[in-house]
């Protein structure tokens, strides 16, 4: 059953992506290019954000911080201004760190709180009027949100990355369920591991990892199904999702078991 409209044509359609300098972001910036969108991309490294826009004719590149609200504000309303409206936007900046509590940062938790949560509130402040008077007015609006599967439950050494990633997919079912009777499409995407600069310092090995260009394909086809979640590999995510169906003390049982082998 499809929750949101599905997406068959992206030629014309205006997409914001936020986080878009390097990896999925990147990536899907490049496919629904591919597909005929007028693609924005945006994030703070402006070079890389030029590197994008010079190999992809007629994107644009709109350098924020998401971790200001008045730069966040100022991209949406930059761009609002010049096409008039915006079709879907995906946040999908993000911040990585491996944490254990036995070395626990807190500068380095707020980081993650700041770029993976505050940043997705302060996009929501600048997309969400704008998306609700589009859909009022019959024209399409969808928010795409970029969790991680690392967010169904408590793993280990993710004290810092694991918790913000279990708001967001909280935040996105409560999106929908407030905004589907508006006409406003919201889709939550869980990827697993896939090779970006965020996981290339993990020293463990990363079961079924993905390139950034298998995961844009993911994400568009489940664009295209119009799914609310969008998430991959398959054959690692629904073994999360298994575990995540678990009662908490036979999940604790078995992941604190399996840490002591």
């Amino acid at each position: 059953m499809s929750l949101n409209a599905r997406i068959i044509d992206w030629q014309g359609r205006v997409v914001w992506l936020v986080g878009a300098s390097s990896g999925i972001g990147r990536a899907t910036a490049h496919r629904l290019h591919t597909l005929g969108a007028t693609v924005i991309v945006s994030a703070r490294n402006a070079a890389a954000l030029d590197e994008f826009v010079a190999g992809h004719v007629d994107s644009e590149a709109v350098v924020v911080d998401v971790t200001s609200r008045d730069s966040m504000r100022a991209a949406c309303e930059a761009i609002v201004r010049r096409h008039g409206r915006i079709d879907l936007t995906m946040y999908c900046a993000g911040h990585y760190s491996a944490m254990s509590a036995t070395q626990f940062d807190l500068d380095e938790a707020l980081r993650h709180q700041q770029v993976n949560v505050g940043g997705v509130l302060h996009w929501l402040a600048g997309v969400l009027p704008q998306l609700l008077c589009q859909a009022e007015g019959g024209a399409p609006a969808h928010l795409s949100i970029v969790a991680s599967v690392a967010g169904y439950r408590g793993l280990p050494r993710a004290l810092a990355y694991g918790p913000t990633k279990a708001a967001l997919i909280n935040l996105a079912e409560t999106l929908y369920l407030d905004l589907a009777p508006h006409g406003v499409a919201v889709s939550l995407v869980n990827p697993g591991f896939v090779r970006t600069p965020l996981t290339a310092h993990n020293a463990f090995s990363m079961p079924a990892l993905l390139t950034p260009e298998q995961a844009a394909v993911a994400i568009v086809s489940g664009w295209r199904s119009g799914r609310f979640e969008i998430h991959f590999p398959w054959q690692f995510t629904w073994a999360m999702k298994a575990l995540r169906a678990l009662g908490q003390g036979l999940y604790l049982r078995l992941v604190g078991r399996a840490l002591r082998n």
